[in-house]
């Protein structure tokens, strides 16, 4: 080789990932030649001879790619899985979102994009997999128990609960130094570290606005306060986790005096929020939603997401002038925030209306450089666990449309879903496979080595049970019919119900499950009773159960209604309706175990 080869060889050695035209605008190039932002824009893609040193968030942003890179090969082996098993319509076969869209006239006169690398995981409306559709089954037609204690559905029992109602009168408590470092901290540690929405450098103006008494009529005042309730509620969380004693159920009740005083004055100025269009506007919807969530009241928690996804799409829609700013990476991690946070309502809520935003999520940039923890290490695994989150909303969603959307839905097929399933499940476990070594885990019920690793398990055991579902009602429509099982069906049924019992089971007092997911937690664990109940009542689906079936519904009631009780504002009256079911799901169970 001469020279010059030599030369040009180590050139493209040190050939950084960006094209120039991309780093100049800072935004996310594919390493393609050319790469789809410049094919878009009609621009030459060069890429410079010497590369830029990877910094963290690059690693974090090689991980991300690596996974889309991924998702777009399984994604085409899904196309050609379901090409099978359902006829497409020639005028949407052709979109880059047929597969994972609703297959409507409308999607398929939207014109290709190079900016959908890969499709978007929409969940549709009225799918069939919320806890309220599998009450329906005919299953629990006989179950008079059952029925009696579900009064309504969630809707409208949430709908007619006490209206939400701020103090008209009251001080905010004099907090010192210490008192407001200490608040924040908790608010960074737990609440930004699920959601790494809050900059170092704003949470140093909170601080300070705090401390210099500066809380006036302003936008800046509100965030503060969420903050500081946010953080106060942490607080709580953590203060509940521990013990019993006289001491620390005064110090309970004290923390949830603070949380909600802060609360009420920021509520009483989030018509701000409301009328302005703005980051920090977004910011103090979003923290309100957040606070919504805490005191179990979904359909507050819901209006207030969707103010603030759809205020977050109107602002990322007209970025800065530069293309990148602090402002604007916090509106792509609020974003991200809201679509993991509407998808899980949806879930439950499969009527609610949509913000849109899972239309577009494929368009948006996954998490980038942001400042958000005083330190390095724990910004770094704040952005991997961000990460993680959203990318299993992903695939939830994924699931949850392609077997349970009520138009296009492939549960019930028995020909085809089974190969779905097998894809679905292929994903799941690559998901498991690609966590970085702080939420590694094992799916038993074996110690995980970090909290975060805990909640992450109970995602993937609640994915695979939902995964696997259609197998267990393909057996259950058997039994009804008085037909044997078939080997496939029976070791499909097994595989749901060990991980919606190692779901229940492992259920534990994870701050961000009692802080923000307990409504959400209250249905889930009503549903996994409903099918393990269902499971049971069938001799020939008995032998699915694991061992300590029975001892799961002490274990969630115990749970949930001590959950239940900690923002001390009210009881959630379908979270109370769901602890019924499991107690009376329970009762049912047990009996038929002792038989």
């Amino acid at each position: 080789m001469s020279l010059e080869g030599e030369s040009d060889s180590r050139k493209r050695k040190r050939t950084s990932h960006a094209c120039d035209s991309c780093r100049h605008r800072k935004v996310r190039c594919d390493g393609r030649q050319p790469c789809a932002t410049c094919a878009a824009s009609g621009e030459d893609c060069l890429f410079g001879a010497e590369a830029i040193p990877k910094t963290k968030s690059d690693l974090i942003l090689d991980v991300a790619l690596r996974s889309e890179t991924m998702l777009r090969e399984m994604s085409t082996q899904l196309h050609a899985l379901l090409a099978a098993a359902t006829p497409v319509d020639p005028r949407v076969a052709s979109s880059p979102l047929a597969f994972f869209s609703p297959h409507t006239v409308e999607s398929s006169h939207r014109p290709p994009s190079p900016r959908d690398q890969i499709s978007n995981a929409i969940l549709s409306q009225f799918h069939s997999s919320t806890t309220e559709s599998i009450l329906a089954w005919p299953h629990f037609k006989d179950s008079h128990s059952l029925r009696q204690n579900y009064r309504g559905s969630v809707f409208h029992l949430e709908s007619l609960r006490t209206p939400f109602k701020p103090k008209s009168t009251g001080v905010l408590p004099y907090a010192t130094k210490s008192d407001v470092q200490s608040i924040l901290r908790s608010f960074e540690d737990n609440v930004n570290f699920w959601y790494p929405t809050l900059s170092r450098s704003r949470a140093a103006e909170i601080e300070l606005r705090v401390l210099s008494g500066g809380l006036d009529e302003s936008l800046d005042s509100c965030l503060a306060l969420l903050v500081m309730a946010l953080g106060c509620a942490s607080e709580l969380i953590h203060c509940s986790a521990t013990d019993t004693s006289r001491s620390n159920l005064e110090q309970q009740h004290r923390w949830q005096l603070i949380s909600a005083l802060y609360f009420d004055f920021a509520f009483k100025k989030i018509h701000l929020a409301q009328a302005e269009c703005s980051t920090e506007a977004v910011q103090c919807l979003f923290f309100t939603a957040l606070f919504f969530a805490f005191l179990q009241r979904p359909i507050q928690a819901w209006s207030f997401i969707s103010a603030a996804a759809i205020k977050c799409r109107l602002l990322l829609s007209y970025p800065a002038v530069d293309g990148f700013s602090e402002n604007l990476e916090c509106l792509r991690r609020i974003f991200w925030s809201c679509y993991i946070l509407e998808s899980d309502y949806l879930a439950e809520l499969s009527a609610l209306p949509q913000t849109g935003i899972a239309e577009i999520e494929s368009s948006i940039p996954l998490p980038g450089e942001y400042r958000t923890h005083a330190s390095l290490s724990t910004e770094e695994h704040s952005s991997l666990y961000f990460l993680a989150c959203i990318s299993m909303r992903r695939l939830l969603n994924r699931v949850h449309d392609l077997l349970y959307a009520r138009s296009n839905g492939i549960a019930s097929d028995t020909k085809h879903f089974p190969s779905v399933v097998t894809e679905l499940d292929h994903q799941l476990e690559k998901w498991k496979d690609l966590l970085p070594p702080p939420f590694q885990f094992t799916p038993d019920h074996n110690t995980t080595r970090s909290i975060e690793a805990g909640f992450l398990r109970q995602r993937y055991l609640a994915c695979k049970s939902v995964i696997y579902r259609p197998y267990l009602t393909w057996a259950l429509s058997l039994t009804t019919r008085g037909e044997d099982i078939p080997p496939i069906a029976y070791d499909g049924c097994k595989t749901c119900l060990e991980a919606c019992c190692l779901h229940a089971q492992n259920l534990q007092g994870f701050s961000q499950t009692v802080m923000v997911d307990t409504w959400i937690c209250s249905l889930s664990m009503a549903s996994v009773m409903l099918i393990v109940l269902a499971a049971a009542r069938e001799p020939s689906l008995v032998g699915c159960l694991p061992p300590g079936v029975s001892e799961i519904g002490p274990n969630l009631s115990k749970n949930l209604t001590q959950w239940m009780q900690i923002p001390g504002h009210g009881v959630s009256p379908s979270v109370l309706q769901s602890i019924r079911l499991i107690e009376d799901a329970t009762v049912s169970l047990c009996t038929i175990l002792e038989l």
